[in-house]
């Protein structure tokens, strides 16, 4: 199970899935409503923060 990075909202269908931009390492899931608001992420790898 995957949760979203910015909400800890358990998604499955509705999300978006990336590596993160600053150290690749780190796997970003953001469920719609976070990716729609432009809420915060944070790399738990490099804690890089990104919109």
């Amino acid at each position: 199970m995957k949760k979203c990075s910015t909400c800890n909202k358990v998604v499955t269908d509705d999300k978006t899935e990336f590596h993160c931009p600053s150290c690749g390492k780190g796997i970003i899931v953001r469920c719609d409503h976070c990716k729609q608001t432009s809420k915060k992420y944070t790399c738990e790898d490099c804690s890089f923060e990104g919109p």
